[in-house]
């Protein structure tokens, strides 16, 4: 793992606590700064409307980052696995902070949305090598250890990005919300470049770059987050607008895969899908990102306005499904590295998940926030079972050449995932809660009152009759969200069933004895050239 003139089997034991710790610390911190971004940036968000102006232009802030961020994924894993993972990492750290840089900095709000997109594209190199290099350093028998870890920062994000971003906007500005991201990234990048030493990729005879591939992927992610995006906000989703895209993104997909089965150097291998467990994991993936995002997104939004919670308190919230989610993962983490079983995780993951959305879709204008956070403890322990499993089975299938295209392609599905959740539970919220009130108030008095989302203050000035309908619209609304989330759900319970239970590289005849023996060949793909890979990666 770290390079030395020792054999690999007489200083694995004596280098890797220190060194893989040192490294995942700096792993985990750029794994931070991707991650809390758009928190921060959400509270700050009036306050850079009412400097910046350009409120028509408002969602492509955010727009523009996760597109970038989207688009990139998959290019990143590819020059990871083509050119080398740590000088596409560093590269990516660079890039993520001098859009920050530049953001702020911005002096009008179309030079916002420019270095968003720039901070987008870093970003999008930051998650996939985070999880490539992990899967580089640790066989999959070992990673569940530091699966914990993964979550925490997670949760860490969720809870203290709106805290954070609240916190510097008020005492700092909001442009210190885009500048704190440049002490800890420096901190990153100093113990990458320091203490990171992995093998040098197989030479390569004049490796061809899929520039075609990579341009009709590019066009048809942007397409699909875009249709997702606009959908039912933007435009409607008949319009000519949302049709042409949901058209472009059809016939962007279909060239290209047909561009990859060609190419000399895919962008994202098609052969990977072969693996029963690969795609199985990419499906359960975007399901999990579906239930998630939708689940971060709704829940305040419930606590705040039926249950007249604080904005300002929006991350602690959700600390019942946060701290479920990581403690969870923590335990299924220790359990596969001790046993090298993890069938069992997906299923029961994927029900709780179902019974967690299920429980949320009953609450109402009567529910404690008691109830809500066991409901909510329900989800995050489906969630805690599937997050990180999902990441490490693919990761397991596939040979130790694509682990970079299988990180970026596990962590496009998920973002796709997150995208289709917000989009098709926005919809469904926003016309329930229009229908309610209507029901409730009548057509204008709806459209007055249900325009916008109140928050508790806003709540409390409004005329009982209409707070009180206001209320009862958006726990309907919450109701037809949560219950898509289920069904949704449902189908990822029901994939879980078909994965197979494929021994984990790097499985020991115990843990002790797997912290210095070599790969598994039998545990690893079927191609002959992933052994040698698996033992070289080890052997560093």
């Amino acid at each position: 793992m770290v390079e030395t003139s020792k054999p690999a089997a007489e200083t694995s034991q004596e280098v890797k606590p220190r060194s893989v710790r040192v490294v995942l610390m700096a792993l985990m911190i750029a794994m931070l700064l991707a991650m809390l971004d758009n928190m921060i940036i959400g509270t700050a968000m009036p306050t850079i409307v009412g400097e910046l102006g350009g409120l028509e232009h408002l969602s492509w802030v955010v727009t523009a980052y996760t597109l970038a961020t989207a688009a990139s994924t998959p290019i990143w894993g590819k020059i990871g696995d083509m050119y080398g993972r740590k000088g596409s990492f560093l590269t990516s750290i660079v890039i993520f902070l001098i859009g920050s840089a530049l953001s702020g900095m911005a002096q009008d709000m179309g030079q916002l949305i420019g270095f968003r997109a720039v901070q987008g594209l870093g970003a999008g190199g930051l998650m996939v090598g985070v999880m490539a290099i992990i899967g580089d350093l640790i066989p999959p028998r070992e990673r569940g250890k530091y699966q914990g870890m993964m979550a925490g920062v997670m949760a860490l994000a969720m809870i203290g990005g709106p805290l954070v971003g609240g916190t510097i906007t008020d005492h700092m500005g909001w442009r210190w919300s885009f500048y704190i991201n440049l002490p800890l990234g420096a901190v990153a990048l100093a113990m990458v470049t320091a203490v990171l030493h992995l093998p040098k990729p197989a030479e390569r005879q004049r490796p061809k770059i899929d520039y075609l591939g990579a341009a009709l992927l590019t066009v048809a992610i942007t397409s699909t987050v875009l249709v997702t995006t606009w959908g039912g906000t933007e435009y409607a989703w008949g319009s000519a607008e949302i049709i042409g895209l949901i058209a472009v993104g059809v016939l962007t997909t279909a060239a290209f895969l047909y561009v990859e089965t060609r190419a000399a150097e895919p962008v994202m291998p098609l052969h990977i899908f072969r693996s029963r467990n690969f795609t199985l994991m990419s499906v359960i993936g975007f399901l999990v990102g579906f239930a998630m995002f939708g689940g971060v997104l709704y829940l305040p939004l419930f606590q705040q306005s039926v249950q007249g919670a604080s904005a300002t308190n929006s991350g602690l919230l959700l600390l019942p499904m946060l701290l479920s989610m990581m403690a969870v993962s923590l335990v299924a983490g220790r359990v596969t590295t001790n046993s090298g079983k993890y069938k069992i995780f997906p299923i029961v993951g994927g029900g709780l998940m179902v019974v967690g959305m299920f429980l949320l879709a009953t609450m109402d204008t009567g529910t404690t926030r008691l109830v809500s956070g066991l409901y909510m403890a329900v989800l995050g322990a489906g969630l805690g079972f599937l997050m990180q499993i999902t990441m490490l089975v693919a990761q397991n299938s596939v040979e130790m050449k694509d682990m970079g295209v299988a990180s970026s392609s596990a962590t496009l599905f998920r973002t796709l995932g997150g995208s289709f959740g917000v989009a098709l539970m926005g919809s469904l919220f926003a016309s329930r809660v229009t229908d309610t009130m209507s029901e409730r108030l009548g057509p204008e008095a709806a459209g007055a009152a249900g325009s916008a989302q109140l928050d508790a203050a806003s709540l409390a000035k409004l005329p009982e009759a209409v707070r009180e309908a206001y209320q009862h619209a958006v726990a309907a609304g919450t109701h037809s969200a949560f219950l898509l989330g289920a069904v949704v759900g449902v189908l990822g319970f029901l994939a879980a069933w078909f994965v197979k239970e494929v021994p984990l590289r790097g499985a020991g005849p115990s843990p002790a004895d797997a912290e210095s023996a070599p790969a598994d060949t039998e545990s690893a793909p079927a191609d002959p050239k992933s052994a040698p890979a698996a033992q070289e990666s080890l052997a560093h």
